[in-house]
Formats: structure tokens, C-alpha cells, sequence
């Protein structure tokens, strides 16, 4: 035998017994190993929610409009500058075109809570505060947005709202605001992991502990079993509900409904690492975030407050995270849910109109998000920021024309804010982004500083016609919300159609060359694309160019298509 084979041997043993040690060492441990193996370096989302409704808060089907502070002011924003730019979209008719959020990005906010917990604005650059911003843009007949992040703070390192997502679901309510991005900056990944749970105490406040739950009373679902612990009193506990390896379900009878402690002991971390356990009380959603510490003694103890029903009661114990996906679904459903409730309750304890809150979920595609977003929210970036160049156009373009299937009305996939008017986009590239996120059914949120487009200047009116075009904007907020597919490729042309809520179809050539192209496409080859559901009409077609307004019967389209540019059409039947 060869040294380098009696080295490799060496190492592969040395490999094997790690393995076998940690894989004895989880076991040990109240753990699953198999089903933690299962989820390394997954995406896929383990939970199912086949049964769950898709996130209804009453806000419009067609995808938002309006513009967004970023781009333009950054981290140098005032409550003037805001202000300013919302009597712009007032002055220039974007307003009257659709554009009607006002979105206040990061750096809005002061780095301290106030003396209630709850977020303030800065109490420099923004004074009177965000209610009495938020009324003044009311007043112009536009909506205001704010922003915070899923995490412990915002990517301007300011205070955010994981662990606080029901406080400020209820501020931002209260303020009015009817816009919230969520960022991904600073974020907490749930852990898959769970303790061995020794038992279940339930209480009232004021009494010693009515009810318990131990391990041989409930019934289990998956690899969940009732698992031995010589580390516990008991010698036992629940083990093996991490990373979604099943269920432990509890069914209780209690004499009177309402609030009561539920007081769980578990064996402590061995690994001194934060370990995490949903508890569904009734349907209820519950979680359990056990820290990380050093173990003195072995067993410990943590506390949920928990509402109970009179009579029966079904309680619920898992740990369904085993992918980012898991725990990015779960922390912006949490968050969705918070909004939810918080702009009914404000409008039922003021006696005034609800404003739903559109919930925008900015987690940069990590997880997938167009598998979940629309049961957690109304819409989600497909990738991360974009930027003002032909480059970031095309690469977000690309991603996000392959998910025409995961949108609804009221659930869109984002490709981020619009970028016309920055950077050194041509004018043929301002019109191809803006024609593609219309037919991509995207949201249209200004990302440039439309107080130059004041100025009257050429350049301006260039912009303003591309930004204010009526056809176009039809098309984005078609209400039936069916994005456009990618039917066809043409050499450097993709040819993209999406069907529209009359029956009509729009039709985009859209050529990524860097020289004029030409293209023929006969229109009664779309009936070939099921999605489009695409009829003969055994007659011509009514065509109408929505760059030029042109109007014409057809049975076939002739197009040049300029560089880096596009040829829309609406066509009738």
C-alpha cells in the first residue's frame, strides 16, 4: 500500500468517526440527524401551504405606483425634501397617471425609540413627526410608505422591527402609512433546531400550575418521539422535532377560557446555541425562542402567554424550519400578519375607513419568495438591488420574466424600483425598462429625482412621456395580473406576451443587440401559446403601437426593433 493511500484511509476514517460521533451526538441531543442533513444548503421551502389562504388585506389587485426616496436622496432626507417631491408628483401629472405613493426608504427613522418602545422620525430632519407628514401628503391626494427591516436593524444600521414586528405594525398604522418595504439587512435566521421538551405547564395568572402536559400524552406525527434524557429530572422528554422531522399534538380540556402562562421545560442547549419551537394553539401561531447560555444546571424553563378556549383545546408542537426559505416565510408572514390586524384595529378603534397597509417583501430573492410571497404578503423583490445600468436592467429582467406564473391580483413579483431617468440610460433603454416592467406586471415606483422634471428641458419631457404613457400603465395595472411569458427567441429579439382582462393580448419585441433588428411574427401564431388564450378570429387584427399610438388592421406584425429597445403592441381582436 502506497502512502498516499494509507493517508487517504487515514483521513476518511478520521471523516467517518466525526461523522458517526455527531451523528450520535444529535441523537443524544434530542435530534433528528437525518432530517438536518436533508436540509443543508436548501432553498426549497419545507413548510406546506397547500391549505393556507393566499394574504388578503384588502389593497389593491394591480400592482402599486409611485416613487421612492432611495435612489435620489439616500440618507439625505428631510421631511421638506419628501414633501417637496409629493407636491411633484402632484405638478407634473404623475399623480393623475397613477403614481400615488409617496415611499420613504431607510434613514427616516431616529436610532432610539421613544420612551413607549415605539419608532419615531429623526427628530432632526424630520420634526413634526411621520402622523403629521403623512397627513400633509394626504392632503395632496397621495399615499405616504415607510420602511424597516426583518432584522435587529435596518441596512443604515437604525433600529428595525424583528422582535417589535406588532408594536410597529400598530404605529405605522396609527400614523396612517399605507406602504411598508421589509428589508433583509441584519436578519436573524430561524434555527431548525429544538430542545428535548420534558413537559408542559399551564396556568392563569395568580394560580399555581392547573394542567400539564407530559410527554405520553400526546400523539405524534413524523420522527417526533418521546426520546430518553438522563440530563432531566424525568429521564425523558419530546425529542426529534427539529427541522421539521414531525409533531407532537396535545389535546386539552380547561374549565375557563382566556389568557394562561404556558411554562415549557426542555434540557438545555448543549452547543450554546439559540434553538426555536412553534407552538399552534386552536390554529394560533405561538414561537418559542430559546437563547443561547451557559448550562449551570441542565433543565430550563421558558414562558409564552397563550389564549385558551373553554372546553376542548388543541395544542400543537413543531419546528417546520429547515431552509432560509422556511425561516424567511415565517418571519415575513409574522410581520404581514402584524399589518394585517393592526390596520383593522386602528380603523375599528377610530371609527374611521380602514387603510390597508401594502406589504412589500424585500428579501432580495434569497429564499425564493415567489413560492410564498402571496400567502405572506402583496408583493416580493426577485433579486437584489437594481442599479442604473443597462447591465442590472437585463440581468433583473432575466430573472424575473421566468416567474410569470407565481403572480395574482394582488400578489406581484417586484424587479425592484424603476431606474428611468438615471444613470446613462439612452432614451431607447428608458423605454425598453419601462415597457418590460409593465409587462412583467411589476410595481412602478420612481427611483429619479422627478423635481428636475420641472425644468421643461427636452430631456425632461422625454422622461415624463415615457413615465406618463396611459397605454403602457393599462397594460402594467391590467387587473387580471397575468405577466408576460417569454413565448418565443428571435436571435437577440425575445418576443413577450401577456393576455389582458378584455381579451386583448400585449405583444413586446424586445432586441438586447446593440444594432437595429428586424422581426415578423404572424399574430395568429400566439394561439399556439396555451397561456395566452389566444383565439382565431379568422379576420384581421386591430394593432396598436403604444410607443407611436398608431393604429392598423393585421394579420401579421413587420417591426424594426432599435438597439437595446422595444415595440409594444395591444392587440384586438
Amino acid at each position: 500500500m502506497t502512502v498516499g493511500l494509507i493517508v487517504l484511509c487515514t483521513i476518511l476514517a478520521i471523516l467517518l468517526i466525526a461523522f458517526c460521533t455527531w451523528f450520535l451526538a444529535m441523537k443524544a441531543d434530542g435530534k433528528c440527524p437525518l432530517c438536518i442533513l436533508k436540509a443543508i444548503g436548501t432553498k426549497k421551502l419545507h413548510i406546506d401551504l397547500k391549505d393556507v389562504p393566499d394574504y388578503d388585506n384588502n389593497v389593491s389587485v394591480s400592482p402599486m405606483m409611485g416613487w421612492s426616496s432611495w435612489n435620489t436622496l439616500r440618507n439625505k432626507i428631510s421631511e421638506d425634501s419628501i414633501y417637496e417631491t409629493a407636491q411633484v408628483l402632484v405638478n407634473t401629472g404623475l399623480a393623475d397617471a397613477g403614481y400615488r405613493f409617496v415611499n420613504i426608504d431607510d434613514c427616516w427613522q431616529s436610532s432610539m425609540r421613544d420612551e413607549a418602545g415605539k419608532l419615531q422620525g429623526d427628530l432632526e430632519t424630520f420634526p413634526s413627526g411621520m402622523e403629521a407628514l403623512c397627513k400633509r401628503i394626504n392632503a395632496l391626494g397621495l399615499k405616504m410608505g415607510l420602511y424597516s427591516s426583518n432584522g435587529t436593524h435596518t441596512c443604515e444600521d437604525l433600529p428595525a422591527s424583528l422582535g417589535n414586528e406588532e408594536l410597529d405594525a400598530r404605529t405605522i398604522a396609527s400614523w396612517g402609512v399605507e406602504y411598508l418595504k421589509y428589508d433583509f439587512c441584519h436578519h436573524k435566521t430561524l434555527s431548525g433546531s429544538t430542545p428535548i421538551i420534558e413537559y408542559i405547564d399551564l396556568n392563569r395568572k395568580g394560580y399555581h400550575s392547573e394542567y400539564v402536559l407530559k410527554p405520553e400524552m400526546a400523539k405524534f406525527t413524523g420522527r417526533t418521539k418521546v426520546v430518553k434524557c438522563k440530563d432531566l429530572p424525568s429521564g425523558k422528554g419530546i425529542g426529534f422535532l427539529n427541522h421539521g422531522a414531525g409533531t407532537a399534538t396535545f389535546r386539552i380540556s380547561v374549565e375557563a377560557g382566556g389568557l394562561y402562562a404556558m411554562t415549557i421545560h426542555s434540557k438545555k442547549n448543549l452547543l450554546n446555541a439559540k434553538r426555536y419551537l412553534q407552538v399552534l394553539v386552536n390554529g394560533n401561531l405561538y414561537e418559542a425562542h430559546f437563547p443561547s447560555g451557559r448550562s449551570f444546571t441542565p433543565d430550563a424553563r421558558l414562558q409564552l402567554e397563550i389564549r385558551l378556549q373553554s372546553g376542548e383545546n388543541t395544542i400543537t408542537l413543531c419546528n417546520p424550519i429547515a431552509s432560509m426559505a422556511d425561516s424567511s416565510y415565517t418571519q415575513y408572514k409574522r410581520m404581514g400578519e402584524a399589518l394585517r390586524r393592526a390596520s383593522r384595529d386602528w380603523a375599528a378603534f377610530t371609527g374611521t375607513p380602514e387603510k390597508p397597509i401594502t406589504f412589500s417583501i424585500c428579501e432580495w430573492g434569497f429564499g425564493n419568495p415567489w413560492n410564498w410571497g402571496a400567502k405572506a404578503g402583496n408583493m416580493w423583490r426577485t433579486t437584489l438591488d437594481i442599479f442604473p445600468n443597462w447591465k442590472s436592467i437585463v440581468h433583473i429582467y432575466n430573472r424575473t420574466i421566468k416567474l410569470y406564473r407565481h403572480a395574482s391580483p394582488g400578489h406581484v413579483n417586484d424587479p425592484d424600483m424603476l431606474e428611468v431617468g438615471n444613470g446613462k440610460l439612452t432614451f431607447e433603454e428608458n423605454r425598453a425598462h419601462f415597457a418590460l416592467w409593465c409587462m412583467m406586471a411589476a410595481p412602478l415606483v420612481l427611483g429619479n429625482d422627478i423635481r428636475l422634471l420641472e425644468d421643461g428641458s427636452p430631456k425632461s419631457m422625454d422622461i415624463l412621456s415615457i413615465l406618463t404613457n396611459k397605454s403602457l400603465i393599462l397594460i402594467d395595472q391590467d387587473p387580471m395580473v397575468r405577466p408576460a411569458k417569454r413565448i418565443k427567441k428571435q436571435g437577440s429579439i425575445d418576443v413577450l406576451a401577456r393576455p389582458l382582462a378584455n381579451g386583448d393580448t400585449a405583444l413586446c419585441f424586445f432586441n438586447k443587440a446593440n444594432k437595429v433588428k428586424p422581426i415578423e411574427l404572424d399574430i395568429d401564431s400566439l394561439k399556439e401559446e396555451k397561456y395566452l388564450r389566444f383565439n382565431r378570429s379568422g379576420i384581421g387584427y386591430e394593432v396598436h403601437d403604444l410607443w407611436t399610438d398608431e393604429r392598423y388592421q393585421a394579420t401579421k406584425i413587420t417591426a424594426s426593433v432599435p438597439p437595446h429597445g422595444v415595440k409594444v403592441y395591444r392587440i384586438s381582436r
